[in-house]
């Protein structure tokens, strides 16, 4: 199964749930064109919550880059929630732990963005 995405506002935060695997393909498209669709409507705090995705490739974190990227040159910022065990331990592998701002709590996670 690749991934869904589902987005909804909790005060001026974008929150993306995330459900699946974030995978070259299509998996990893559809988190770009989300990514740049929201960028696109003005959105510039973003919160990817993670919890229910059971695997991300490289591609699929080279897509989180991007997105990162795409948001910050915005002036915008895109923070992760709720990590998985196995994404947690990718992003250490990859030293992308100390590039994304990582939460477990999401009321926590949307006032850091204030």
């Amino acid at each position: 199964m690749s991934v869904k995405l589902t987005t909804r506002q909790v005060g001026d935060v974008t929150v993306i749930d995330a459900t699946g695997r974030i995978t070259l393909g299509e998996g990893s498209s559809v988190f770009r064109d989300t990514v740049r669709d929201l960028s696109s409507k003005g959105n510039r705090k973003l919160l990817v919550n993670l919890g229910d995705v059971t695997y991300i490739d490289s591609s699929g974190i080279g897509e989180m880059v991007s997105g990162f990227t795409t948001i910050t040159n915005q002036g915008g910022q895109l923070k992760l929630l709720n990590l998985t065990k196995r994404v947690k331990d990718l992003l250490q592998i990859t030293k992308l732990y100390t590039v994304f701002e990582v939460f477990d709590d999401e009321a926590a996670a949307v006032r850091s963005f204030s």
